[in-house]
């Protein structure tokens, strides 16, 4: 659904939930091409810091996307830019809460600002903010 810009109001959030799977990170490094081993190859990942295989940081970023573009504001909205900050990581079988909120509004060129958040249960893993152009009625 579909929430035009003289329907935002500040503070508005959304959210979105999702488990990252093996076929996830998989996909995504064929769809991207990164296929850095501490994503693809587990023996490789066990000898890192993580000591097991993550997921793609834009990966996990992209569920801040799906926020935006099927909820808040939803389909027909225009990305415009978005900071990332990469807090922790995500792995294969974590759930991901992606959420957004409303913290600014530009009524003439009908644009929002929105603080968007990465978590896996309490632990914030990606934060930043999302400048976006909302759909009009007009």
């Amino acid at each position: 659904m579909t929430v035009y810009f003289d329907e935002i109001t500040l503070g508005q959030t959304a959210s979105f939930r999702k488990t990252v799977t093996e076929a996830d990170v998989v996909l995504f490094a064929g769809i991207t091409g990164d296929h850095n081993p501490v994503h693809t190859d587990e023996e490789y990942a066990r000898s890192t810091p993580f000591g097991r295989r993550i997921a793609h940081g834009l990966l996990t970023s992209s569920l801040v996307s799906t926020v935006l573009g099927n909820q808040l504001p939803g389909p027909g909205t225009i990305y415009l830019s978005q900071s990332l900050r990469f807090m922790a990581p995500v792995f294969i079988g974590d759930t991901v809460t992606a959420s957004v909120e409303v913290t600014a509004l530009d009524p003439l060129k009908q644009r929002v600002t929105l603080a968007t958040r990465c978590r896996v249960g309490e632990r914030t893993v990606l934060e930043g903010e999302a400048l976006v152009k909302a759909p009009s009625r007009v």
